[in-house]
This record gives structure tokens, C-alpha cells and sequence, in this order.
């Protein structure tokens, strides 16, 4: 955040001046210090993330050697355990082919339990805290979206508002906007990704629930109409940030239309 600051030749003197230079400036934001509980609770979330990119890797793998030898499944997570019974069961497959599958079969079931491992103490943590359990409440936020975003925002007052919030989490354009005219452009990816994605999953998974029932509103068949499902869910993950800003600066449960009324205000 001090480059900007630094005038010229990059050294320790020129480096200090420019983190004086920018801790005087009114609009800057510092993020606030984590204690020991709060910084080993989002360890546990790293864990997780770099579990399941594990797995996801070894499904992929696996799913492309089968298919070399003609063994193929559909596509999801849990299609990969039947997928490994039947090539366990194929006694056209060469015994060299088999032990390796074997020992990938055996790879990914401890990779299984370990995820399960976590998940059960993030389920224990999120039990544990009263934030997490009414961040929950949010239509398409499930209880790894809601710790994520108590521990990711220890202090969300530091945010002036719901659209400030969304912003530092990565999900508004970018801005081109010069001369007057307004130009908005692809979404920014700033901020953090494993927060930002958490949200765009679980509104993607919101719009496909609302389409499969019937029961869409307003604003989103409106969105829907103008837009593909994908920006669609980037939109709807925008509001359900804002809706949770709202909801950790206030403390009040989630109820959809005094919610969404009190953040329209907001933005």
C-alpha cells in the first residue's frame, strides 16, 4: 500500500517515508491485528482449501486414466467412488494398471477423511460462535461461507458501507470512468478469492434452486433477463456481501425484507 508513496530509488529511507507518507492520508484503511485463536481458525481454513485442491487433482487424475482404458463417469465428486469400485471390479485391466489405481483409491480415501476431519471442527467453531451462526441464516451463505466471513472481517465497522465492503471483497467492475463519462468494466478479483468464490458458489447455487422451483424474484428475474447466469450470481453474491456487512455492523438476524430494505439504504 506504500508504493505509490515511494518518490524514487527503492531503499529503507525512501520505504520508511512513504509508509509515514501513507499512514498520514485520511482515506487509507489498516487492517486490524488478529489474535492467536482468530489466526489459527483461519489456518484451518487454508487447510481445508488446499485438501480439497488435493482431491480435485487426484479425482482429475484419476478419472483420466480410466478413461484411457475406456472408463469413464459423469461428471461430479461423487461419481468418482462408484468409478473406482468398477475399475477394482474390471479384471481386463492389467495388474500393473490396478495396483495403481489402488493406491490412488487409498490415497483419496484418506484425503476424505482428513477433509472430514476439518470439517467437523470448522462445524464445531461455527456451532461456537453467535455471528457465524446468523450469517448463516443468508440464503446461499452455508456455515463455511459464515465462518469465512467472521474471520475474514474481524471489524466490518471499519467498512462505511455495504457497497465499500463488496468492493474490497472483489465483486464490483472496474472503473474506466474519465471525462464525465461512467465506463465499467470486468469484475475485479480484488480482495480475497477463497471469500469471494464461497459467495459466488453459494449464489449460483441459490439461482439454480430458484429456477428448478419456480420461485424467483423480482430483482433476480430481472437480472436474469439482462444477464447470463454467471454475472447473475456475481450480482446476487454482491448483495448477499452487502446484506451480511449489514448484518455484522448491526447484529440483527437475517429476515429477507427488512434486510435487503435496511442495505438498499446503504448503497
Amino acid at each position: 500500500m506504500a508504493k505509490p508513496y515511494v518518490k524514487r530509488g527503492k531503499n529503507d529511507a525512501a520505504d520508511a517515508e512513504a509508509l509515514c507518507e501513507a499512514m498520514s492520508r485520511p482515506t487509507m484503511r489498516f487492517v486490524p491485528v488478529k489474535t492467536a485463536e482468530q489466526q489459527a481458525a483461519l489456518m484451518l481454513v487454508g487447510v481445508r482449501d488446499r485438501l480439497i485442491r488435493n482431491r480435485t487433482q487426484l479425482a482429475n487424475t484419476i478419472r483420466s486414466y480410466a478413461a484411457e482404458f475406456g472408463l469413464t463417469a459423469t461428471k461430479g465428486i461423487a461419481q468418482l467412488v462408484p468409478l473406482l469400485e468398477r475399475i477394482a471390479a474390471d479384471e481386463s485391466l492389467p495388474a500393473l494398471a490396478q495396483e495403481l489405481f489402488a493406491m490412488q483409491a487409498k490415497e483419496y480415501t484418506q484425503l476424505q477423511a482428513q477433509i472430514g476431519e476439518v470439517d467437523a471442527k470448522l462445524t464445531t467453531w461455527h456451532r461456537a460462535d453467535e455471528r457465524s451462526q446468523r450469517l448463516a441464516q443468508i440464503p446461499g451463505v452455508g456455515p463455511i461461507g459464515s465462518v469465512l466471513l467472521t474471520m475474514k472481517t474481524p471489524e466490518p465497522e471499519l467498512f462505511r458501507s455495504g457497497r465499500q465492503f463488496a468492493a474490497w471483497i472483489g465483486l464490483t467492475p472496474k472503473d474506466h470512468s474519465t471525462g464525465g463519462k461512467v465506463r465499467l468494466g470486468v469484475i475485479t478479483r480484488a480482495g480475497d478469492e477463497g471469500l469471494r468464490s464461497v459467495l459466488v458458489i453459494g449464489a449460483t447455487s441459490v439461482i439454480q434452486q430458484a429456477l428448478r422451483s419456480g420461485k424467483v424474484s423480482p430483482w433476480l428475474a430481472a437480472i436474469l433477463k439482462r444477464k447470463s447466469p454467471k454475472l447473475a450470481a456475481v450480482a446476487l453474491a454482491n448483495k448477499t456481501a452487502r446484506i451480511a456487512w449489514k448484518m455484522m455492523v448491526t447484529g440483527e438476524t437475517y429476515i429477507e425484507k427488512s434486510v435487503v430494505a435496511a442495505v438498499a439504504g446503504t448503497v
